[in-house]
């Protein structure tokens, strides 16, 4: 897994629908806005969960 969260959930997008990725980036922005990081594990779990 790469050590960039973000880049990651990028690649994806082609495999994801369009609804679901914008979904991830809404979560993580109010994460970002609450003070979180980018590369905190929640937003790993925003991946991992949608990669399942």
């Amino acid at each position: 897994m790469s050590k960039n969260s973000i880049y990651e959930i990028n690649n994806m997008r082609e495999q994801l629908p369009l609804e679901v990725f914008q979904d991830i980036h809404l979560h993580i922005d109010d994460w970002r806005a609450s003070g979180g990081n980018h590369d905190d594990q929640y937003v790993w779990q925003q991946l991992r969960y949608r990669k399942i």
